[in-house]
């Protein structure tokens, strides 16, 4: 005899197969039949990537080096053309990146560090040359762990004058500095420095470095890149009561440094060691501890023309870091300020870097806080042009 549980199971089982039976028929019933297959169009033909040459340099093309200070393992630099007002490309420039270009302006070298997994694991430190007729990458030069990362300057990393040597700043935190071969890709030796900072570049085998002391370190160097002497000079600025920012500006025959209040350091690197002019002021005496120079990228100038320009703001000490809220343009020879431009004015933004065009009809160009490019016409101060959002922070400009 069946157990009672199987005959109930038994029992169960059959109502319902029958009704999915049902259920099933009375469905297929209703259920249209699909209609036919549209015709599928032909595929896509396969893109084809290519690459385009820029060319030559325009006088007016612009390298905007943006820190990305909210997102800093994803530097970049913008090229970007003053005329056309257009964006030609891009170079990716890794964390905390130096920049600089070559004597012809051909090259684009970029000193970064990399990690592993973004923004941790292994540290790789490297130069990159990039060819800026394709704006791609030719080659690198791996570096010790001991890169500078500091604030971009043009002194994080350069050329010699004449392009046989790059030298690139580190600090772990003992200071020093690199000596490279770019043709053969290779590092070629590394001079300590003394706890001074910085390669600021002079003729074919000089480089110099600013001192806490206020000093200037200077070293010669051999054919093979390796020191052959070194001179230091006298302080030229009080480190204490008005220290200078180490953003100087290349000059004609070396290097300007503009200090926190306001007087400018004429330095002369022709000679075997550096030449130390007497300061002068910015500002007349009544306008001094009112206003004052300021921002990331503190003065260009235009070396034939011998003009100077300086964003400068009305702030008190601890302000050197805030743009400007105007321009000051300075005739280099008589030391006379020349001109007065209000920053054009973009919202709230303030001008935290200028370059200018090195042409007969320049142009002056502003990176401001709120990361617009303003375009200037150099003789006027007309404004030409406003290119929105240039980058995240764009601290340094940069010109062939």
């Amino acid at each position: 005899m069946a157990d009672v549980r199987d005959c109930h199971r038994i029992m169960c089982i059959r109502p319902l197969h029958a009704a999915l039976t049902t259920l099933a028929l009375s469905g297929s019933a209703v259920i249209a039949a699909p209609p036919a297959a549209a015709p599928s169009a032909p595929p896509l033909p396969p893109e084809q990537l290519t690459t385009t040459v820029l060319g030559p340099a325009a006088p007016h093309w612009i390298y905007v080096l943006d820190e990305a200070f909210a997102n800093e393992i994803d530097a970049r630099i913008y090229l970007f053309d003053g005329d056309s007002h257009r964006r030609l490309g891009q170079i990716d420039a890794g964390f905390d990146p130096g920049f600089n270009l070559s004597p012809d302006g051909r090259t684009t070298v970029v000193a970064t560090t990399y990690f592993a997994r973004g923004g941790h694991g292994a540290r790789t430190d490297v130069v990159e040359f990039t060819d800026n007729s394709t704006l791609g990458v030719t080659h690198e030069i791996v570096l010790p762990p001991k890169r500078a990362q500091t604030l971009p300057t043009y002194f994080n990393v350069g050329y010699s004058a004449d392009s046989r040597f790059v030298y690139v700043a580190y600090v772990v935190p003992a200071a020093s500095f690199g000596v490279l071969d770019p043709v053969h890709g290779k590092v070629l030796s590394e001079i300590d420095t003394a706890g001074c900072m910085l390669v600021i570049p002079s003729g074919p085998n000089r480089v110099s470095s600013i001192c806490e002391s206020g000093r200037l370190l200077t070293v010669t160097l051999d054919a093979g890149g390796h020191e052959r002497s070194r001179t230091l000079s006298a302080p030229f600025f009080d480190v204490d009561t008005d220290p200078v920012f180490a953003q100087g500006v290349p000059s004609r025959k070396g290097v300007l440094f503009l200090s926190f209040l306001g007087q400018v350091h004429e330095v002369d690197l022709t000679g075997a060691q550096p030449a130390i002019g007497a300061p002068w002021w910015l500002l007349t005496a009544a306008e001094r501890g009112h206003w004052r120079p300021g921002g990331y990228q503190v003065g260009a100038i235009h070396r034939a023309l011998g003009k100077l320009y300086v964003p400068m703001h009305q702030g008190g000490e601890g302000t050197h870091k805030d743009g400007g809220t105007e321009v000051w343009v300075y005739d280099l020879a008589s030391h006379r300020r020349v001109a007065r431009w209000p920053v054009p004015p973009d919202g709230d933004g303030r001008a935290i870097a200028v370059q200018v065009s090195q042409d007969s009809r320049p142009l002056v160009f502003l990176a401001l806080d709120n990361s617009d490019v303003e375009v200037l016409d150099a003789a006027t101060g007309r404004l030409e042009h406003i290119e929105k959002h240039l980058g995240e922070t764009p601290w340094v400009l940069m010109n062939p």
